[in-house]
């Protein structure tokens, strides 16, 4: 229950994204304007609350992968915590890369 609701944000994240980006097509001025907009304290609370049931999707859904998807190796079933293992150093070792990708290019 709690992940269906959680989802309604996200989805409200990503309708503000998509008029962001229609912003960003009319010109520097209009995108400023709407930047201002979401500077408000309520836009922002709602941006971490957005960001926490992001994170709170991604955790769940790895767990729920090492339990659906088994994998073999020879005649050997890894085990479902190690899979989801994997599965968070993937998703740190990536997200650490992208972060030095803009922080090295910028």
């Amino acid at each position: 229950m709690l992940r269906e609701l959680t989802s309604v944000f996200i989805a409200i994240f990503l309708v503000v994204f998509l008029v962001e980006l229609y912003q960003l097509s009319k010109g520097p001025e209009g995108y400023a304007a709407f930047l201002e907009k979401l500077r408000s304290p309520g836009w922002l609370v709602f941006h971490v609350v957005a960001l926490a049931f992001a994170l709170y999707h991604s955790f769940t859904w790895f767990n729920l992968t090492a339990v659906v998807q088994v994998v073999r190796v020879g005649d050997f079933q890894v085990p479902p915590r190690l899979v989801a293992a994997a599965n968070f150093v993937v998703w740190g070792v990536l997200s650490l890369a992208i972060l030095f990708f803009f922080l090295l290019r910028g």
